[in-house]
């Protein structure tokens, strides 16, 4: 009876927990380029290696001196490409670790029950504001960003750097307004800007009934960290932007949920 020794197989406790770094590492990518323009240069990338290793194990000179120029560049290459995504990868990890701590002092010190309240205080006068707007048929772009970019944003924008209140953001988007045409910026628990021109989704499969206002909000969370809430002016339809998706016609019991999570 044959035998197998897998003597040279050790597996430490730092071995696991190497491993599930890199998994969450992995995973936390992922997530940033997920249904994004990144996604498909990630996959471009990786399609343009692999067949150089293939040219290159039937030793196809030409080609292969040719993809070889790419796989030297690659890590080069990988951080001038996906330059926003490292920039916002660095930031997410940044913001969550500063983010967690500040909860959990604060769980500590009062409790979790005031600090659902404190939340859901925060959230109040923008649900009451996309009411009315609801109602009214108002349309509106509101974007939650957890890192202000003042680059990316103060070059298109005016600033305000306001307290966040339902009729602030009812002033903003009423129709008369001067700065009702854009999006309102929220960060840091203020209204940073406003009238903000943001860059649209360069997806082909939308469907026909989306305008400039449901592009921009799906192309400001592809491009940052940030989530984006939609009023619709032709129907009053409210909808919700995370990621480059989007989820349409939600009730103001699943937007407070959402805001609640994310916000």
């Amino acid at each position: 009876m044959h035998s197998f020794d897998l003597s040279f197989l050790k597996f430490g406790v730092f071995d696991i927990l190497d491993v599930l770094i890199v998994a969450f590492i992995i995973y936390q990518l992922y997530n940033l380029i997920r249904g994004t323009i990144a996604a498909n240069i990630f996959i471009g990338l990786i399609t343009i290696y692999l067949l150089y290793r293939v040219v290159n194990a039937l030793e196809m000179r030409l080609l292969a001196g040719i993809l070889g120029k790419f796989a030297e560049v690659g890590i080069i290459a990988v951080i001038i490409v996906f330059q926003q995504e490292v920039r916002r990868f660095l930031l997410l990890v940044g913001k969550n670790a500063s983010l967690q701590r500040n909860k959990a002092w604060w769980k500590y010190f009062f409790g979790k029950d005031d600090a659902e309240k404190n939340n859901y205080a925060r959230i109040k006068p923008i649900i009451d504001a996309c009411k009315t707007m609801k109602q009214s048929r108002t349309g509106a772009l509101i974007v939650f960003t957890k890192y202000y970019d003042e680059q990316f944003y103060q070059n298109s924008c005016e600033v305000l750097d306001a307290k966040i209140s339902k009729r602030m953001l009812e002033s903003i988007f009423q129709k008369n307004s001067p700065l009702h045409d854009g999006a309102v910026v929220i960060s840091e628990n203020k209204i940073k800007s406003a009238s903000c021109i943001l860059p649209v989704t360069e997806k082909s499969d939308l469907p026909a009934q989306y305008g400039l206002r449901h592009r921009a909000g799906i192309g400001v969370t592809e491009a940052n960290d940030a989530t984006a809430i939609i009023v619709s002016e032709e129907t009053g339809e409210i909808s919700y932007a995370k990621q480059g998706r989007i989820k349409m016609d939600l009730s103001f019991a699943e937007l407070e949920k959402l805001l609640n999570k994310d916000f």
